[in-house]
Formats: C-alpha cells, structure tokens, sequence
C-alpha cells in the first residue's frame, strides 16, 4: 500500500493557509508516504508526468496535521511520483492545526 488511505476531500477544518508565502515560512521535512491520508482519490496525469511539474508552485508537498493525522493536501502528483521511483518518503511542508482548526505557525514576515 502506498497511503494509508485515499480520500476524496479534507476531513479538517478550513485552515485559511492559501499564500504560498505562509507555506514558504514552514521549513520542510521528510515524510513517510505510508502514513498520509490523500484528500483527492484523482490525478490528471498530465501533472504527475509533466517534467515542469513544479515550475509555477512550491517544490515540496503540502500535508496538513490535524488530530494526530496527516493529510496530503497538495503534491499527490510529487507523491505518487516517489512512489513509482521506490521511494517511501517525500519532503513536505507540513501544517500544523489544533483540534479547533486553527493553523499553528508564526505569523508570516512583514513585507517590504
């Protein structure tokens, strides 16, 4: 098995976490593909096998933590990616939110 489970929407709370620049503020770590929950059950597969996939996006998957699960919210292109290259983990960045929903990081820098 690859994920976990496959499913076909987020089960947590809206979190509000939509700019690239807050994601960006989240450092990355490496994450095991078996213990992700999808929240999308399709691909298109001209997204998992665009060479370019990443060009206009962040490099690294999105995965949420909300109530001791992590949930892959972007990337599942990256991740089955990894996984049909043998590899059991991928880098993500990975949000935080407490039982409420609500996002645990530091507020994003100021901008210039």
């Amino acid at each position: 098995m690859i994920f976990k489970a496959v499913g076909d929407r987020a089960p947590y709370p809206e979190h509000g976490v939509t700019q690239q620049r807050v994601w960006s503020t989240i450092a990355p770590r490496q994450v095991r593909l078996d213990l992700l929950t999808t929240t999308r059950a399709t691909l298109d597969l001209r997204n998992l096998l665009d060479d370019d996939s990443t060009f206009f996006g962040d490099l690294f998957a999105h995965v949420v933590s909300w109530n001791g699960e992590l949930y892959l919210e972007t990337g599942l292109h990256r991740a089955l990616r990894a996984a049909l290259q043998g590899r059991t983990l991928i880098h993500a960045r990975v949000l935080t939110l407490d039982p409420a929903g609500r996002p645990l990081i530091a507020p994003p820098p100021p901008r210039p």
